[in-house]
């Protein structure tokens, strides 16, 4: 099996990007039949981490940080046919290096992935709130 590359990729594609939510199953909680917004969401991210495999986009974490305080890791996917390999947590320390180490990371789990978060470390934090989306 061939070496993951991990990179910044602040201009990532969103084809690329909607293809990998797919293989990850992310993509049921995307907007993935909505490429504008898909780059929408990728060009005002702060940070774009990819893990690829001979050229192939196996994996992205898509973040919005101050660089200072905290940092929202908003989308982790990692293709369903790579996962268990540590590409997510290598994801997750890229991201953590990029925003600085002073910065909390953040995230909301997708169902199926609750337990994976505290199998690499990170804990659950039980006064979390959202709002639903108004349009």
């Amino acid at each position: 099996m061939s070496e993951i590359r991990y990179a910044v990729e602040p201009d990532l594609a969103a084809v690329d990007f909607r293809d990998v939510l797919i293989r990850s199953t992310l993509g049921e909680r995307r907007p993935v039949d909505d490429l504008d917004r898909l780059d929408k969401m990728l060009r005002q991210a702060d940070i774009v981490v990819t893990a690829r495999r001979d050229g192939r986009l196996v994996g992205v974490a898509r973040s919005l940080t101050d660089f200072s305080f905290c940092c929202y890791l908003s989308d982790l996917c990692v293709d369903a046919a790579v996962q268990r390999q540590g590409i997510g947590r290598a994801l997750i320390d890229r991201t953590q290096a990029e925003a600085g180490a002073q910065c909390l990371l953040v995230l909301l789990a997708a169902p199926a992935a609750v337990g994976y978060y505290p199998h690499i470390g990170m804990r659950s934090h039980a006064s979390a709130w959202t709002r639903e989306r108004q349009g």
